[in-house]
């Protein structure tokens, strides 16, 4: 969970209607460069290595939605990039705050640095002599990312069209077969936000998360062919397994959260306790600035301007609109 791209000002702002969406590294920039009547690449006096803007012509949601998919379908059939290889046919939205600009291949999200949703459900029983144990879930040796790796027992991304509680409840049938009984008793426990990079792009991440206490005869099932396995785990194995490379990186913090809220990783006992904690709520909205720059430079501007023309020595009160002298 490092800044790597940021640190080699390796990263350019990925603008959609004025507003900054997204970040794009130099080798996908290399190839958006081809197709000039569907992104603006120029220079920019507020970011160093530029900015990267989807066309302004076009005109709404779906116009930019159409163009994008496109550029990406050209992507994939060059095989260029490895994240492509996992094309879903599942979109996300780009928002900026709560306006949604246009949709996205899920596949594409880490191409363009576009901040994706999820949400995590931790499974859990209270054993009466193991104590705090914690489902995960194998994932399918068939999944186009991350195939065979442990994960938490339920997540998914926030697709188009659903909502939080919506997607929880619907991932929680088809990954874990839990009835509407039992789902019902979910409990919000905030969220993750965390950056990563990888070979496959960046992923500036936020997970809704929520816990669900289970009866001890309860046992998970896949119902959707995404899974392979469940284990129950006690809080102590569940670390362990955590932080081999056996299990999913980008997953990882929702465990870590959920150990740390129920007194399992403490100050006491991880020296770096404070800074895990800081990393598991990365300020991702502090990653996407250009627009605050940009309104910050322009205000600059015009304070120049007002104060060199309140200094200005000649004689402004001879001249009319048209800027002919009044004498004339």
């Amino acid at each position: 969970f490092l800044y790597k791209g940021f640190s080699k000002g390796d990263i350019s702002p990925f603008v959609v209607e004025g507003e900054h969406v997204g970040l794009i590294k130099s080798d996908v920039l290399k190839q958006l460069v081809k197709y000039p009547e569907v992104f603006c690449i120029r220079d920019c006096e507020q970011t160093k290595q530029g900015l990267v803007e989807l066309n302004p012509a076009f005109r709404d949601y779906n116009e930019r939605t159409e163009q994008m998919e496109k550029v990406l379908r050209m992507l994939r059939s060059e095989g260029l990039f490895p994240a492509l290889h996992g094309w879903r046919d599942e979109n996300f939205e780009v928002k900026s705050e709560h306006k949604a600009l246009l949709k996205m291949e899920r596949a594409a999200t880490p191409l363009f640095g576009v901040r994706k949703y999820g949400v995590d459900i931790n499974g859990y029983v209270r054993h009466p002599t193991q104590g705090l144990c914690i489902w995960l879930q194998q994932r399918s040796n068939t999944k186009e990312t991350w195939p065979g790796k442990w994960d938490n027992m339920v997540g998914g991304g926030l697709s188009v069209g659903y909502g939080i509680k919506e997607t929880a409840i619907k991932e929680a049938a088809e990954e874990a077969s839990i009835p509407s009984n039992l789902v019902k008793n979910l409990v919000s426990a905030g969220c993750v936000s965390f950056y990563f990079e990888s070979q496959q792009g960046l992923f500036p991440n936020t997970e809704y998360v929520f816990d669900l206490e289970l009866p001890l005869d309860f046992v998970p099932h896949n119902a959707d062919g995404e899974v392979q396995a469940f284990e129950l785990l006690p809080a102590k194995e569940c670390i362990e397994r955590l932080f081999t490379t056996d299990f999913k990186t980008t997953s990882a913090p929702v465990v870590i959260d959920f150990l740390i809220r129920h007194g399992h990783i403490t100050a006491d006992d991880e020296i770096n306790f404070t800074q895990i904690v800081e990393l598991l709520h990365v300020p991702l909205q502090s990653l996407y600035t250009y627009k605050a720059r940009l309104e910050k430079s322009q205000k600059q501007e015009q304070l120049t301007f007002q104060s060199e023309d309140r200094n200005c020595n000649c004689n402004c009160s001879k001249l009319v609109e048209n800027g002919h002298n009044k004498s004339a």
